[in-house]
């Protein structure tokens, strides 16, 4: 019982910050295909949109699994039969801190990835605007979302973790994302 325990935990502990077998076959099966969003309409897939998601380590951030992941979540999220603004790694199903955005704060208001994404501060103000989700199809509701946010993240170029601050619709679109990453899907945050 005790050795049974014990490969349990180490099995558990080897796992820690890496892809499971079932987020390697999302990745890796149909890779020129854009992903399945997951939505609420089966207890299967609320399931995985409710769960907690976990970081990833920085060697699986430089591995190939990694890449095609964003690469992508990129395609998917961008594609016009998507149609979307931002994407959760959970909404494919897989549970790890990963979100792609859109950057209309940038030039050229391109989709980026951004691993372990936190945010860390926010301001006082906020604003009530219209959301919809990939995963909750058909649905608008206004929302209360911050006007401006800090956000943490593992920069893959600069090979560490950094912080920016996003101010306007940007803002609203990291918020609504990383709450995809505690399980929080936007109708829990509707205004009545």
């Amino acid at each position: 019982l005790i050795g049974l325990l014990v490969g349990v935990i180490l099995a558990g502990c080897s796992m820690e910050g890496r892809f499971s077998k079932s987020d390697l076959g999302i990745i890796r099966t149909n890779p020129e295909e854009i992903l399945k969003i997951y939505t609420i309409e089966t207890e299967e897939e609320t399931t995985v949109l409710r769960n907690i998601s976990t970081d990833l380590s920085e060697k699986v951030l430089f591995g190939k699994d990694y890449s095609l992941l964003a690469e992508r979540m990129i395609r998917t999220v961008s594609d016009t039969a998507v149609g979307g603004v931002g994407l959760a790694a959970p909404q494919i199903g897989i549970n790890r801190r990963i979100v792609v955005v859109q950057r209309f704060d940038k030039e050229g208001e391109p989709f980026e990835a951004y691993p372990n994404i936190t945010i860390v501060d926010h301001s006082s103000e906020t604003k009530k605007g219209a959301e919809g989700c990939l995963s909750v199809p058909g649905e608008r509701y206004d929302v209360n979302r911050f006007t401006s946010v800090r956000i943490s993240y593992f920069d893959i170029n600069k090979k560490e973790m950094v912080t920016e601050t996003i101010d306007g619709f940007t803002a609203v679109i990291f918020q609504h994302e990383v709450d995809h990453l505690d399980g929080i899907i936007y109708t829990d945050r509707v205004l009545m």
